[in-house]
């Protein structure tokens, strides 16, 4: 997808006879063999997906929380937890590796500590309380620790927003509404307002608590909410005022708002994928239908249990730590592209023949889910992120799988071969487009700013808006299949990106760190698109990342670039694989194959290699959600630098034969 020239052709191989090029294709075929051996009997790829501590800490909270304690698996956790604590540092654990420390990170592993049976005496628990109430005490946690907290009885129930089940009952046009909100809000809301309406409460059968974490005792804690701007203040009035009126809430009408809730989310289950087919859903419906009366063997209960279940990944020290959610679909849409590139023998043509049927299977074109909200009369086309989430398909994995499959009919010679999934894909995208021309990952319009001011939303991750990156892969999706009928949606699209460009040259990405995989994804894109590559904007963004390179030849980024925008493009000189090979992709879609800077990223990228064929480095690589939440995506370091080094092989064999 990174260049608009045609593919390579079957012989890939062939022309790599020459002392300069045979390390390159030796490196290539180390890496293509190790991801050959990754593959499932069925044709799909998954690769662990790691977040921060506190998926693994509210898991075995979760189980103090039910009374449904695996000690083994628990002793298992806490052995990840300790492994995950920056002790030569803060002492606290971070949102990523090698970050600062995160205060909520840090109760809510600390407290699954003390459950799991640590001592609050031992070395390591002793620092991380130091550090908790060097930073106010547990009581400046973020919204999410604080209703756990409340749940167990550790902070009263006013340290947490009014979250009333009666939002069910809002109408559509009300200002706070469910379809406001993005999917992974959403589905998250909806059983939690059962369980903050009821005023869920722990069975934690061994009676742990955390009050040496507060400065002040909970109970005189004052100063839950910190106070914002005009609009923050207006919300906490209102909250205020919302939790006075609620004892005066009719039974009968909380009642039917539970009831309201409860019909939303279990035709929602998903089977043993879960609830949104992410963790914090699939544990507050568990919780809440233990809340509302489900017998343990009540067979959706023991299957939204299995679906929690699934998530936990065993590792061969010892330890186990649960993933927030899987990514088969996007690890082996991009694994099979980093194939296409790389070799034409008979072990790769078969691994992407059947990585290509997996996908199609998987294409939803039944299910209208939420996005029908805003595309009544579409019909479904898209691809999820997981297993299975026919609720909620994503626009980033329906253009990646949509243009891989044009991409192999192409190169087979067999044009047209899955226009009918491809056409339904994109018709399906388009219908979503929002109205600035950008493309979200999920719903499109999604830009009801004012709600990231509620109490509940300090996290400011409750709406899915247009992003560049995902924009970008809309654009060259369209732009592969180049359809007669999409031309001034692509345009619009372009538009977009254009205006959304930063200064410096580079692109905004929301769903890898950041900047440089932001750039890469808008230019590939653009490229594709039919945009003149001299055009200045394009120029100005290749000057941009040839200034981010770094001495040893690669590039790194640091996650505080969310944070802090002029740290663009930055990791204090430490590069990473996969930020290197998105950076050498970005100019080869540019044409940059014969460039200094695109032959010392990809030197790097061999010097860096490991003797199994991939690569390995312990950062995060993209964000959950910007500034309070990221992920280690484990399958970057396996196809990205792959990719990178077989379409640099074939470009640049390509320009030295029309010299």
């Amino acid at each position: 997808m990174e260049h608009s020239s045609p593919l390579p052709p079957a012989s890939a191989d062939s022309h790599s006879r020459d002392p300069e090029t045979t390390g390159l294709d030796q490196a290539i075929a180390r890496a293509r063999a190790a991801l050959l051996e990754r593959q499932g009997a069925d044709g799909h790829w998954c690769f662990e997906l790691e977040s921060d501590c506190t998926i693994t800490a509210e898991y075995i909270l979760m189980m103090h929380f039910t009374d449904e304690i695996d000690d083994d698996l628990q002793e298992k956790m806490a052995r990840y937890l300790r492994t995950t604590q920056a002790l030569e540092s803060h002492g606290g654990w971070p949102q990523y590796a090698g970050g600062a420390i995160d205060l909520s990170c840090t109760v809510k592993a600390y407290y699954a500590l003390k459950a799991a049976g640590d001592a609050p005496e031992a070395p390591h628990m002793l620092r991380a309380r130091e550090a908790v109430l060097a930073l106010g005490g547990a009581a400046r946690s973020n919204v999410f620790t604080r209703i756990l907290l409340a749940m167990f009885e550790q902070v009263p129930w006013r340290a947490v927003p009014y979250l009333p089940v009666e939002i069910m009952l809002l109408p559509r046009w009300a200002p706070i509404h469910i379809e406001k909100m993005s999917y992974w809000a959403r589905t998250t809301l909806v059983p939690l307002t059962i369980l903050c309406s009821l005023k869920a409460k722990a069975v934690n059968p061994r009676q742990v608590d955390i009050r040496e974490l507060f400065v002040t005792p909970p109970e005189q804690e004052r100063h839950y909410f910190l106070r914002g701007g005009i609009l923050n203040r207006l919300f906490l009035g209102l909250d205020k005022l919302g939790r006075g009126l609620d004892r005066w809430m009719p039974k009968s009408l909380r009642q039917r708002a539970i009831r309201k809730a409860e019909a939303w989310f279990l035709p929602r289950m998903n089977g043993e994928d879960g609830l949104g087919a992410i963790f914090p859903p699939m544990v507050n419906s568990y919780e809440a239908m233990i809340l509302l009366g489900y017998p343990k063997d009540h067979p959706v209960r023991q299957t939204c249990l299995r679906s929690i279940q699934k998530l936990v990944v065993h590792r061969n020290d010892g330890s186990a730590y649960c993933q927030p959610c899987v990514s088969p679909v996007w690890d082996t849409g991009w694994s099979a592209m980093a194939l296409i590139h790389s070799g034409d023998d008979a072990a790769t043509e078969t691994a992407i023949t059947q990585a290509c049927d997996w996908l199609v299977q998987r294409q939803e074109l039944e299910c209208k889910g939420d996005w029908v909200a805003r595309a009544p009369e579409a019909a479904p086309g898209g691809w999820a992120f997981q297993y299975a989430n026919a609720y909620y398909p994503d626009i980033d994995d329906t253009a990646l799988v949509a243009a891989l499959l044009h991409v192999l009919d192409r190169r087979r010679g067999q044009p047209g071969h899955h226009h009918l999934n491809t056409d339904r894909a994109a018709d399906w995208m388009l219908a979503l487009q929002s109205k600035n021309g950008g493309f979200a990952a999920f719903d499109a319009d999604n830009t009801y700013y004012y709600l990231n001011a509620i109490p509940f939303a300090d996290h400011g991750a409750l709406l899915d808006p247009p992003t560049e990156d995902v924009s970008g892969r809309v654009v060259a999706c369209l732009g592969v299949l180049a359809r007669d009928q999409d031309r001034d949606d692509l345009r619009r699209c372009v538009d977009y990106l254009r205006a959304s460009q930063q200064a410096d040259g580079s692109w905004w990405g929301r769903w890898g760190n950041n900047y440089i995989y932001g750039t890469w994804s808008a230019l590939s894109g653009l490229v594709l698109a039919g945009e003149d590559l001299h055009q200045p904007y394009l120029r100005k963004s290749v000057d941009w990342l040839r200034a981010c390179q770094h001495a040893d030849g690669g590039w790194g980024e640091t996650n505080d670039s969310y944070i802090d925008p002029a740290l663009a493009g930055t990791n204090g000189g430490v590069s990473t694989p996969h930020t290197t090979a998105w950076a050498v992709l970005a100019q080869l879609a540019m044409g940059e194959a014969e460039s200094d800077s695109v032959r010392r990223g990809i030197a790097f990228l061999l010097a860096c290699q490991q003797t199994d064929g991939l690569w390995s480095h312990p950062s995060h690589n993209a964000p959950g959600f910007p500034r309070v939440y990221y992920l280690k995506y484990h399958g970057y370091a396996a196809y990205f630098p792959l990719y990178a080094l077989a379409r640099y092989r074939y470009l640049l064999a390509r320009s030295r034969t029309q010299q």
